[in-house]
């Protein structure tokens, strides 16, 4: 499993520190205080209105971040 270092306040490690259980890591406090989240968890609390301009938002940042990824890949290739 990779793992990554983070940088933390003291005061911020005392507070994650508190919240561990017996036999718990960091990264399964983590996890379980910040767990994964699906748009789907927000159905019927969004507008209709909102809906639409969720997912209008969703599709405008995918488009552009795929033309920004084309553009670096053309860049790449062309060095």
């Amino acid at each position: 499993m990779a793992t990554k270092s983070i940088t933390i306040t003291e005061d911020a490690y005392n507070r994650l520190a508190s919240l561990k259980q017996e036999k718990e890591s960091f990264s399964d406090v983590i996890k379980r205080i910040a767990p994964k989240r699906s748009l789907l968890e927000l159905a019927g609390i969004l507008t209709d209105k909102q809906t639409k301009e969720l997912k209008r938002n969703v599709a405008d940042f995918r488009k552009q971040f795929n033309e920004d990824l084309e553009k670096r890949r053309k860049r790449f290739h062309d060095h």
